[in-house]
This record gives structure tokens, sequence and C-alpha cells, in this order.
């Protein structure tokens, strides 16, 4: 018998836990013909900003030994755009897929604005918000390395938007357990698990960094040990407090065992991001893996085993 791949989480049915990570796969139409998003449990949008953004200076993008750095700078065509053109096309074509929104602001007041005008939005599921923008009225330090500003930016939203919240946290922080209790006591509904890590290149021939902004976000396999590890040890402090919050993992899967081990770690859902780049059928053929993964060792629910590796894997 097949394996149960649907996942219950914030209140939502998901087909099955892979969804595709924001700023990995668009708005879902530059992939669609290849990979149809319709397929997974859910597409994550690239960032929506209040204003458009044509991003950082070129290169944007190098590749590593491990992985990929990427400094787009959140180029997209901003929240009335995304509104009027980007949306309604990946609402058309969601199928069975989640649509999560993920959105940033450079000030917890523009935070709260995006997140205001996307949530009266037909057909987005959930929104997720990018802690990882700098505030720029705090001397540009990120949202997300600042407990205080998480808990603003968080409760700020919950008190103007009913759609489902979820926070994603970075990991450039010495206590990220301490961080997700900050965002689920300011009303998160769930928390992703994690964003890219701060990291360079240097072009020896040309003798200067590689990336236009000299420094970029590491992602790619180099990221899923990171990854994993703060999905177990935040899981495991939500377990502390009782709280029911759902963990989505994220960082350098592109394989049904790498998926498993977020899965095992604590999380219910998982994000597949820099396989895409590579493969544009990753997602899918993780969803796909991890079907006869279960098969093969009889787990009639996928579900069964999330959390799983703190338990002596019983």
């Amino acid at each position: 018998m097949a394996a149960r791949l649907t996942v219950d989480c914030l209140g939502l049915s998901f087909q099955n836990p892979v969804l595709v990570a924001s700023g990995t796969f668009g708005y879902g139409d530059e992939y669609y013909d290849i990979m149809p998003f319709s397929r997974l449990g859910g597409l994550v949008t690239k960032t929506v900003t209040a204003a458009p953004r044509q991003g950082n200076p070129p290169p944007r993008v190098v590749e590593t030994d491990s992985g990929m750095l990427n400094s787009i700078g959140l180029a997209n065509v901003g929240l009335e755009v995304f509104i009027r053109e980007k949306l309604p096309w990946i609402v058309q074509h969601a199928g069975g897929a989640r649509v999560v929104v993920n959105f940033a602001g450079f000030s917890v007041d523009e935070f709260i604005g995006v997140g205001a005008g996307l949530a009266g939005c037909r057909g987005i599921d959930a929104l997720e918000v990018n802690l990882g923008c700098p505030n720029v009225k705090a001397g540009s330090i990120h949202f997300g390395a600042d407990p205080a500003t998480v808990r603003e930016v968080i409760a700020g939203l919950r008190g103007e938007v009913g759609l489902p919240l979820v926070a994603k946290l970075t990991p450039n922080v010495a206590d990220i357990a301490a961080l997700a209790e900050v965002a689920v006591e300011a009303g998160a509904d769930a928390l992703s698990l994690i964003n890219t890590l701060p990291g360079m290149k240097i072009d020896v021939k040309k003798r200067k960094p590689a990336l236009g902004m000299a420094f970029g976000g590491l992602s790619g396999p180099a990221l899923r040990p990171v990854g994993v590890a703060c999905v177990y040890k935040v899981y495991r402090r939500l377990q502390e407090m009782g709280a029911g919050v759902p963990v989505i993992g994220i960082g350098g899967i592109a394989t049904g065992p790498d998926a498993l081990e977020y899965i095992l770690a604590g999380a219910r859902l998982v994000q597949v991001g820099t396989a895409s780049f590579v493969n544009p059928l990753a997602a899918g053929q993780v969803v796909a893996e991890l079907a006869a993964w279960c098969e093969n060792e009889g787990i009639g629910d996928l579900s069964e085993l999330v959390g799983v590796a703190h338990h002596g894997g019983n």
C-alpha cells in the first residue's frame, strides 16, 4: 500500500510535504512547463516588497564547492504588480498545491503594510515573513537577528493579518531556539528554518570578490547540516514549551533522504531551494523518493516520522 504523504499543517491539508523555497522558483511560471508546482505541497514565491526592486549589481550568483552564493538584493516586481499580474496566474495554476507568499519590509510599518496588503488577496494560503531583511531605521541590523524586532514585526502583523504567518528565521544568531520562542510568543503560526549563511568567494584571477556586492548568502548541500541542527534545536524547544507550532525545514535538500533528515529532526514540511537550479525536477523527485522510501520501510503515514530522531529512532 502506498504511503500517505498528505500533511496537516497550519489548519490546511498539504498534498505532500515538499514545497519550493522562496527565491529559487520565481513565481512558478518559469518552471511550469518542466516542473509544475501543482504536483508539490506548495509554492513559496520569491520575496515581495512594497516597491519594485532592481536588486544588487551583478554578478549576483557564484558557485562554490558544495553549493552557491547569491546576492540578489530582493529583486522583485513590487506589491502592486505582484497582486495584479503574478498572483492571478499562480492561483489559476496551483491545482492542489498551497500558495505561500514570502514578503519583506525595511521597517516594521512596511512589513505590516505589505502583509496587510497581501492578506486580503484571494488564493493565498499563508504568508512567510522574510526576517532576513535589514531594518533601515535601526542601522540596517537584520530584523531576524534582534529578538525585540522579531517580536515587534510578528506581533504587528498578527494584529492585522488573519492568514497563517510563517516566520522565516536566520541561523546567524547565538540561539535560534530562543529566537523561535520569541516569534511563537508574538503570534507566529509556524517557523521556517533556515535562511542562508553569509559567505564570500574571491576570484583569484581577477583578485577581487566574485560577487558584485562582495558578500552573499550560502545555500546548497553545505547548508544542510546547519539547517538540520537548527530544526532539531527549535523542535526540542517547542516541545519543552508545549507549543504545537510546526517547523518547516530548508537548506540543502536535493533528495528524499535529505528531506527525511529534516523530518526526523522535527520538520512537518520541507522546502527545496538551490537544487532546483541544478535540476528543475528536483522537488518532484524528492516527493517520489519519499514515497518509495516509506513503502520500502513499511511506513504508512509520513507524518509518523516527524521528530522521531528525538526519541532514539523509535
